[in-house]
């Protein structure tokens, strides 16, 4: 029977919503998905917090129900980090291993991935991530885990993504004012990896492109390890506000438009058949050929992928996808954009869903739950490298004690 230390939580907060899953690990090591929450987040614009009494309450409303649908009581998660703030760089480090025997220990890794870190920060900054990317002891390179080797001098080259100060306090006191304490800070592309790339997409060189609704977070994997990482203040609100604007309709009813008959590549739209569009403040509604739609949308996709394509050029990443490109995110289910995001960036594309979890994964069988499904395995994961006092503690207090949370928040 599985232990309550082994439920895990992800927590995913949106521009548009507030995404909570929580998943238990299994005697054999399987993570399954016990409960999942969502509420309406309004609180929350282009990734970064400008109302915390609604973010708040959002998270409360959508833990309450992954509560009630686990049976168990949320104490510790893992949150996903996104934002135009975000910056990643490649940095490198380097000790001597001094001892006579020249085995490099435990102390030794610990000291060179701190040298790797040490360049200065401005003081508004801090680090999320330092993840190694590969190790070199006596100039030779390639090695994954140095520990135990002879040498008498060790590198590394690590992925640096740093945040916002001040946004991440806020993002933490959110959380914490829900009740709810904070393991570990992921960024979402990150997170996503997880749980839609599969080993030989990482080794070969692939793009994980989560198309969120206010922002769209990527990162680049080779040889397995993050290699490039960015923000773009471009999501699937824009493709929405865009139809809202040219048609003069409500937000509301533009994104049901979207939804429902959006498409963003012209060859793919052969239906003739036009749609009603309601005009704001009560007009009259009209009628608009689906081509008009895409019309719309298609330029918005291009800037989107283009954008992010130049950004891989700068960094000379343009031409190492070969293991394409991936798209995630309640945004990526726009129809047409696999198309149009092979045009541009010239590989294979395709969606990624949450993968190696059980459960009810027939409730989570979408790109939208890939960065909360990453952070449930992404929890897992670091659990197995910590010490066992570290692993996140619930306290399975039953659906009646998640109810009594909901009562006293009323009085």
């Amino acid at each position: 029977m599985s232990k309550p230390q082994d439920y895990y939580v992800g927590i995913d907060i949106g521009s548009s919503k507030v995404g909570v899953l929580i998943g238990q690990v299994d005697e054999q090591g399987a993570m399954e998905v016990v409960g999942r929450g969502e509420a309406p987040n309004r609180g929350t614009r282009k990734g970064n917090i400008v109302n915390v009494e609604a973010t708040v309450d959002a998270l409360k409303a959508a833990s309450e129900e992954a509560e009630v649908m686990a049976g168990v009581e949320i104490s510790r998660a893992y949150v996903g980090v996104a934002g135009a703030d975000i910056r990643s760089v490649n940095a490198r480090g380097m000790v001597s291993v001094s001892r006579r025997d020249r085995e490099i220990t435990h102390q030794d890794i610990q000291r060179v991935l701190d040298a790797a870190q040490a360049a200065a920060l401005p003081s508004d900054r801090e680090i999320l991530h330092a993840i190694p990317q590969e190790f070199l002891v006596d100039e030779q390179g390639g090695i994954g885990d140095p520990l135990g080797m002879l040498g008498s001098r060790l590198e590394v080259t690590v992925h640096l993504v740093t945040g916002n100060v001040t946004r991440s306090k806020t993002l933490l006191t959110c959380v914490n004012r829900a009740g709810i304490e904070v393991i570990e800070m992921v960024f979402e592309p990150l997170a996503c990896a997880a749980a839609v790339l599969t080993p030989d997409e990482r080794e070969l060189g692939v793009l994980l492109l989560d198309i969120g609704s206010g922002t769209s977070e990527y990162a680049l994997f080779l040889d397995s390890e993050p290699y490039h990482s960015a923000v773009l203040p471009i999501g699937a609100g824009h493709f929405t506000n865009d139809l809202a604007m040219v048609l003069r309709t409500p937000f509301s009813e533009a994104e049901r438009i979207k939804v429902k008959n959006g498409c963003c590549v012209a060859a793919m739209v052969t239906d003739q058949q036009g749609v009603a569009v309601p005009s704001v403040a009560g007009g009259a509604e009209r009628v608009v050929p689906k081509k008009e739609l895409c019309g719309i949308l298609q330029p918005r996709a291009e800037e989107l992928f283009s954008l992010v394509r130049e950004d891989l050029a700068k960094h000379g990443f343009d031409e190492r996808l070969r293991g394409g490109v991936v798209l995630s995110g309640g945004g990526a289910q726009l129809d047409g954009l696999v198309e149009m995001a092979e045009q541009i960036f010239d590989t294979g594309v395709r969606y990624g869903l949450p993968r190696g979890l059980g459960g009810l994964v027939d409730v989570i069988n979408s790109p939208a739950w890939c960065a909360t499904s990453g952070l449930l395995l992404w929890g897992r994961d670091m659990d197995r490298r910590r010490e066992p006092k570290r692993r996140a503690s619930f306290s399975v207090k039953g659906v009646m004690g998640s109810l009594r949370g909901m009562f006293e928040d009323l009085l």
